[in-house]
C-alpha cells in the first residue's frame, strides 16, 4: 500500500483529447472517490463548466505546488514534459495513453476506473532515474539545463553536419566521436532517439548512461554503456561549425561554442511513475515490437 492521493494535478492535452472527453472522464472518477482534481487556470475556457464541484482551478506555474499526484493525458512527451517539475517536487506522475503505444502511460482510456486505486493506495511507484545536464566554459559552470527523463543531445541542430566530440568519464579518456551527433540517454531514454540511432534497449530498473553516436564516421564508433556514478564530459572540439547545440529531452536548447563542455552526472532527483500492472515495460516492448 501507498500513500492515499488526495489532491491531483490533472494535465490535459486539447491537441492529443480531441474535445477533452478523456480529460472529463478523468477528473469524474478522481472526484468520484474523494480525490480533489486540480486544473490549469488556461484551460478553464476549453474544459467548460460541466466539471464536478471538487475541480478547481489554479494558476498555471502553481499546478504542481500542492498536490499528491499529477496525472497527465497524452503520449510519452506530455509524461516527459512534466517529468522535471514533479521530480523537483517528490511527485509522482500517472500517464494516460491518449498517443501511440507509449512506453511511460500506464492507463489506456478504457481503463480510466483505475484511477480510483489512487483514494486507496493501491497503486506501486517505478523510480526512473534522470540526468543533470550543465555546460562548463573554460572550467567554469555557466548553464543548468532542467533535468532530463529521457536524454542529453548535442548535435549540429537544424542542418546534418558532423560534429566533433571528446569524451571523458571522471577524467579519464573514453573516445572521440565524430558524427552528426551524440546521445546521452537514460534507461528510460533508451527506447526513444537512442534507440532510433541504434543504441540498445535498456531496463528501465537499471543505472546507467548510454552514448550512442548519430551516424558515426567511423567503423569502430558503437554505442557504450556507463556507470550512472561517474561524471560524464563531452567536450565541443568541432573547429569548423558553429552551430553545435546542446538539446535536452527535446525541448531545451543551448548553443555551444568551441571548448565548451557538457557535463552529465545522475541527477539527485527522479521521476517517480505510478503503477497499477505488473512488468508494464516489457508488455509495452512487446506491443511495441510486433
Amino acid at each position: 500500500m501507498q500513500k492515499q492521493i488526495h489532491t491531483v494535478a490533472v494535465c490535459p492535452n486539447p491537441a492529443k483529447d480531441i474535445g477533452l472527453s478523456v480529460t472529463h472522464d478523468a477528473i469524474a472518477v478522481l472526484a468520484g472517490c474523494g480525490a480533489k482534481p486540480m486544473l490549469p487556470q488556461s484551460m478553464r475556457e476549453a474544459l467548460g463548466t460541466k466539471l464536478p464541484t471538487a475541480a478547481v482551478f489554479v494558476p498555471d506555474h502553481a499546478l504542481f505546488d500542492d498536490c499528491d499526484c499529477a496525472v497527465v493525458l497524452g503520449g510519452d512527451g506530455s509524461v516527459i514534459k512534466a517529468a522535471s517539475a514533479c521530480a523537483e517536487r517528490k511527485i509522482p506522475i500517472l500517464g494516460i495513453n491518449l498517443g501511440r503505444v507509449g512506453y511511460l502511460a500506464e492507463v489506456e482510456p478504457e481503463e480510466l476506473f483505475l484511477l480510483s486505486r489512487l483514494c486507496r493506495g493501491e497503486y506501486r511507484i517505478e523510480r526512473r532515474m534522470m540526468l543533470s545536464v550543465s555546460v562548463l566554459r573554460d572550467g567554469h559552470e555557466i548553464h543548468r539545463m532542467p533535468h532530463a527523463l529521457n536524454e542529453a543531445v548535442i548535435s549540429n541542430g537544424a542542418i546534418s553536419r558532423m560534429v566533433e566530440l571528446d569524451v571523458t568519464c571522471d577524467g579519464q579518456a573514453v573516445t572521440q566521436f565524430h558524427a552528426d551527433g551524440v546521445i546521452a540517454a537514460t534507461p528510460t531514454g533508451s527506447t526513444a532517439y537512442s534507440m532510433s540511432a541504434g543504441g540498445p534497449i535498456i531496463d528501465p530498473a537499471l543505472d546507467c548512461f548510454c552514448l550512442t553516436p548519430v551516424c558515426a564516421h567511423s567503423l569502430t564508433a558503437r554505442p557504450m554503456l556507463l556507470s550512472s556514478d561517474c561524471t560524464l564530459d563531452i567536450k565541443n572540439i568541432c573547429r569548423r561549425e558553429d552551430n553545435t547545440y546542446l538539446t535536452v529531452d527535446g525541448a531545451q536548447n543551448f548553443k555551444l561554442i568551441l571548448g565548451d563542455v557538457v557535463r552529465i552526472r545522475k541527477a539527485s532527483a527522479e521521476t517517480q511513475m505510478i503503477r497499477f500492472h505488473a512488468n508494464s515495460f516489457f508488455s509495452v516492448l512487446n506491443r511495441k515490437m510486433q
